[in-house]
């Protein structure tokens, strides 16, 4: 028997899926929120990652020991993430101790948020800001991303600044996660050997009490920068440059297009980028890659070079994306194609990747396909395709930065 999609919604709104495979030897359950950066006020960034550290942090029923001795004790495979659109909270177990996951995932979900955790994980989060500020890749992102979407809350950064984490107040955590995480902003998943009855039920019993905030999201379009930025760090060696374009939005059908796309123009192994820059040895790296967002995506290229060499390697960068669309071929699509299909089908075949797959897709997009729907999209996109989205979404139409010594 395959696996079956299940539904159910609480009547406080809080969603609950599941990809049910009665065959499966493991069972991942995670609790999605539709919330990140760029749902925070630019006074208070960086409190969506921060609450993500606190929901270890302890309940009025456990311990932050309490917590992690728990998981330990069942098995668990578990972990947390914090991005622009989701923060997610997951595990994966042997199916006998799901009941037991998610009763500890959702009394996570309602943290202690005491002040002393907070001022004390306040000082973990400043040094992972630091220990980003050596890495030059995401210095350049992130100042990029603020020079793109200029005031639109996507230029928010995760993590937050030095500034706005030391300023943060516990009270303003607690505001924020009052708001944000209510019922209606919350789905559910679960994959492979689930009791979903049971599972809803429990759900219900843990969760049904949590209120319904009406919670909404910021969905004005952005206006795009698309000026240049230049940055210069002593410390370095090498030279940096990336560019940031619009793309479609990640309930666009022409999302699948895009992925082909990022692919024929910078995927890791032979792409137009791969063979252009890094065969020839003119650049260290370079690569490709489309990013589906709420309302909007964005594509990304990005070359690392030699100082001196940086020119040289974006002239053959710059030539490889203005003669995409002419150049692109049905055969171009058809290799990656298959690298895509492969990387769906190896994602989906474990309960844990099949559980991330239907949260992100159902929080973002409110909807469900089957791993064999998406590998039939993929598989129909076309070299016609890929030429009408550049024509729709010009790579040449974008904001650039570069880091350099």
């Amino acid at each position: 028997m395959a696996s079956e999609f299940k539904l159910a919604t609480l009547a406080n709104g809080l969603t609950i899926i599941a990809e049910a495979d009665p065959h499966a030897h493991t069972a991942s359950v995670g609790f999605f929120v539709r919330t990140g950066a760029r749902d925070e006020k630019t006074e208070v960034m960086g409190v969506s990652h921060f609450l993500e550290h606190m929901m270890f942090k302890g309940t009025a029923r456990r311990s932050a020991d309490d917590v992690n001795r728990e998981f330990d004790a069942m098995g668990a495979r578990a972990n947390a993430y914090t991005g622009q659109e989701i923060t997610a909270f997951f595990a994966s177990v042997l199916p006998e101790q799901l009941p037991k996951a998610t009763d500890l995932l959702a009394d996570m979900m309602r943290p202690a948020l005491r002040e002393a955790d907070f001022d004390t994980e306040k000082g973990v989060i400043l040094e992972e800001i630091a220990m980003y500020k050596d890495e030059p890749f995401w210095v350049l992102y992130e100042r990029l991303m603020e020079a793109h979407f200029k005031d639109h809350p996507l230029s928010h950064r995760v993590l937050g600044t030095t500034e706005s984490i030391t300023a943060l107040r516990v009270g303003q955590m607690r505001d924020y996660f009052n708001h944000r995480y209510s019922a209606d902003t919350t789905t559910v998943a679960m994959a492979g050997r689930v009791d979903f009855d049971a599972a809803v039920e429990q759900i219900g019993a843990l969760c049904g009490s949590w209120p319904r905030t009406g919670a909404e999201r910021d969905e004005r379009r952005p206006s795009y920068g698309l000026g240049t930025i230049d940055l210069k760090d002593e410390r370095l060696s090498r030279a940096y440059r990336m560019q940031i374009s619009e793309a479609p939005a990640s309930d666009d059908p022409r999302r699948y297009a895009a992925s082909v796309l990022g692919e024929v123009l910078g995927g890791q192994d032979n792409s137009r980028l791969h063979w252009g820059l890094i065969e020839p040895g003119i650049a260290e790296e370079a690569s490709a890659s489309y990013d589906p967002r709420d309302g909007v995506g964005d594509f990304r290229v990005m070359v690392v070079a030699e100082p001196d060499a940086m020119e040289e390697a974006w002239a053959v960068a710059d030539r490889e994306i203005r003669g995409l669309a002419a150049g692109v071929t049905q055969r171009d699509v058809d290799m990656v194609r298959a690298k895509i299909a492969t990387g769906v089908t190896v994602a989906g075949e474990k309960p844990e990747g099949r559980m991330h797959r239907i949260g992100r897709l159902w929080t973002l997009n409110r909807e469900y396909s089957t791993m064999a729907q998406e590998l039939e999209r993929v598989n129909a996109v076309t070299a016609e395709d890929v030429r009408a989205l550049l024509a729709e979404y010009p790579l040449a139409r974008a904001t650039m930065g570069t880091l350099r010594p």
